[in-house]
């Protein structure tokens, strides 16, 4: 797919650049040509009106001069010759047959390509006037502007070839991350959902079997209940990280008092962490506001606070600090005591399915939560990170707060 996706990307990008080049080349000849033209008809013409001063001394030196002969027909039929240095003037067969080409053409201007003249008729009531010019030269210039776009042309599609295969893998780099993220959450999805689908089924085989009594059945039906509790919270979370990636469902932002819904998040948490044996200590700034929506600010909270209580140390500490850094922004802290995550874990615990900690993949962790809460961040124009120091993790949200304009609005 990839490989397609680049070959029509390179395809497009060529017949786009090969058009152009065309074009600009085809103008260039074209416009050298008719310059030629014009200045070798206008020599014509001067030398037609007046054809003994084309010699004079002290005429412009601007003038094109190109090999030309002049015949003159005078009343009483004589020939009259003029110019003619690079033609035989005294073949009077040769100059009869150019005569009679130019009146049977009927033009006034023309060319005889049998001998590359270019010639302009003047007739006059008292003589006809007929100016033959050379156009070899002409020609032989033409040809090799031609083989020069020609070169020209084919050396800029080859380098732009080259630079449209670069472009094409930096263009297609994204599709090709996301098709990668794509299958791989599709096989970590998988991975996720076969385990307790393999137990619920297990159990349900067994409940069939005779050979087991009612209280082995019971605790079947158990081990089926709480898979498929697990299965149902892998969904939801699933959905949820469908529902931020969405770029059509924007959240609904609001002024929020952003360290009263902090507050109001923690409290749940700390019977939880006190059955754990966890000490929580809360450091939050009061009338800190943001724009946002408030069920999504919410949920970042509850996320990093569950991951603080399944991977922090027994017995440990976890803390949780909101304030203000600078004018325009502020920053939530959840950290808490644990085992150190190693630099090369940092750079990747905010994907989906991954988890640092792999003994721990049966606590309900599904490794989705910290995508999620990356998502929700981004929609909101945050920054979230995580760091791990002298055996203390923590994960750190950065958020635009709202101007001192916008405290008096309506909070949620």
């Amino acid at each position: 797919m990839i490989r397609r996706l680049r070959g029509k990307f390179i395809l497009i990008n060529m017949t786009i650049v090969t058009i152009m080049i065309c074009v600009i080349l085809g103008l260039v000849y074209h416009f050298t040509k008719e310059n030629i033209e014009a200045n070798s008809i206008n020599m014509m013409q001067n030398i037609a009106a007046r054809p003994i001063q084309m010699d004079t001394p002290g005429k412009s030196e601007d003038e094109i001069r190109l090999p030309y002969f002049t015949l003159q027909i005078e009343p009483d039929g004589e020939l009259m010759t003029t110019g003619g240095g690079y033609y035989d003037l005294s073949d009077q067969d040769f100059l009869d047959h150019l005569i009679k080409d130019v009146v049977e053409s009927g033009q006034m201007l023309g060319i005889i390509e049998e001998y590359n003249l270019r010639f302009y008729h003047m007739p006059s009531p008292r003589f006809q006037r007929f100016v033959f010019v050379d156009i070899s030269n002409e020609l032989a210039t033409l040809k090799g502007l031609m083989r020069i776009c020609f070169l020209i042309g084919i050396v800029s599609f080859l380098v732009f070839l080259w630079f449209s295969m670069i472009l094409s893998r930096w263009a297609v780099k994204p599709v090709e991350l996301a098709w990668k993220h794509q299958r791989q959450f599709a096989a970590d999805a998988s991975h996720e959902l076969k385990t307790p689908l393999t137990v619920i089924m297990t159990n349900a085989e067994l409940m069939q079997s005779p050979e087991y009594d009612e209280a082995d059945k019971t605790d079947y039906l158990a081990g089926i209940l709480s898979m498929s509790k697990q299965m149902r919270r892998l969904i939801e979370q699933m959905l949820e990280l469908a529902r931020t990636d969405s770029i059509q469902k924007k959240p609904d932002l609001r002024p929020v008092d952003y360290s009263k819904l902090v507050y109001d998040a923690v409290l749940p948490f700390e019977p939880v962490f006190f059955e754990k044996g966890l000490e929580l200590i809360t450091d939050i700034e009061a009338d800190i506001r943001v724009k946002g929506a408030e069920s999504q600010l919410r949920q970042i909270v509850e996320i990093l606070l569950d991951n603080a209580g399944k991977y922090g140390k027994a017995f440990g500490m976890v803390w949780i600090t909101l304030k203000k850094q600078g004018k325009r922004h502020c920053v939530l802290t959840v950290a808490n005591e644990g085992e150190a995550i190693p630099p090369e874990e940092l750079k990747h615990i905010f994907k989906r399915f991954y988890r640092a900690d792999k003994a721990r993949s049966r606590n309900g962790s599904f490794g989705l939560g910290l995508s999620i809460a990356e998502n929700i961040v981004m929609q909101h124009k945050g920054k979230i990170w995580a760091e791990s120091k002298n055996g203390i993790n923590s994960f750190h949200i950065k958020l635009p707060v709202l101007s001192v304009s916008f405290q008096g609005l309506p909070l949620q």
